[in-house]
């Protein structure tokens, strides 16, 4: 390795030992606690402290102390609500699991692809794939159908993918397809993300009938007729409405039927 090299590996090696100080630290601490810490000069202790700071990983305080940066605790902020969502939505999702027999998911939205959050798997091995932190495209998916007919995302500029041969790449047929899934309150996929892969979702709601999330249903076409999926899609609004109580930080479940 090179000299060069060694020091660019060191001096990760020492932001990240100082980052981690700053998050698991009792009280705030300065620069010049820092360098006396890791026995490192105050002028290099400095560079990497600021380095990590355009990055919004740490900020200072008012007294010029360091805290974690807005990156991380948006980050933790996430998380914590991403938990909340998936254990109340769990039971719902193991119930259209078990009834079904196929994978049940939970999504909201990600960047760029929308975000499976929680997955219970299929009874059958043909068609059970594990969706968790996958690119998932929106327009492809039942799931992402939803965050996009209910507004909680938008369509993405530029050409739309073309996964499979059903994949829909106009822009206003798409915008067709997702005002007939407000009408109906579900949205449908056939083969449009997979060859042979069907789907179907529901939109779940916050208390002010926002949509923050969706829960799907799918399976192999061999399963799952155009019937079976409509009848699912009625379940899942059905069983999303009889969960609508209220969650921590003003989350609910809401009627689906409203736009």
């Amino acid at each position: 390795m090179t000299q060069t090299a060694l020091a660019g590996t060191r001096a990760v090696d020492r932001a990240t030992a100082l980052l981690t100080h700053i998050i698991t630290a009792t009280n705030p601490p300065h620069l010049g606690t820092l360098a006396r810490e890791f026995d490192i000069p105050k002028s290099t202790t400095s560079r990497l402290i600021s380095a990590l700071e355009r990055q919004g990983f740490v900020k200072r305080d008012r007294n010029g102390a360091f805290l974690p940066g807005d990156v991380l605790t948006q980050f933790a902020r996430e998380q914590n609500q991403d938990s909340v969502l998936v254990a109340r939505m769990r039971p719902i999702l193991e119930e259209l699991a078990k009834e079904s027999g196929e994978t049940a998911n939970l999504a909201i939205v990600g960047h760029g692809h929308l975000k499976i959050i929680d997955q219970v798997d299929s009874l059958f091995l043909l068609g059970a794939t594990n969706w968790i932190g996958r690119d998932v495209p929106y327009h492809c998916s039942a799931l992402g159908k939803i965050l996009l007919a209910y507004g909680a995302n938008t369509i993405k500029a530029g050409p739309l993918s073309k996964l499979t041969s059903k994949s829909i790449t106009s822009r206003t047929k798409l915008l067709t397809e997702l005002e007939g899934i407000r009408k109906t309150g579900y949205a449908i996929i056939d083969g449009e993300l997979e060859e042979g892969l069907v789907a179907v979702a529901a939109p779940v709601r916050e208390s002010d009938g926002r949509v923050i999330a969706a829960i799907s249903i799918s399976g192999p076409t061999a399963r799952l007729s155009h019937k079976d999926l409509n009848r699912i899609g009625l379940s899942i609004i059905g069983k999303l409405d009889e969960a609508s109580t209220p969650l921590p930080h003003q989350i609910k479940l809401g009627k689906v039927g409203a736009a």
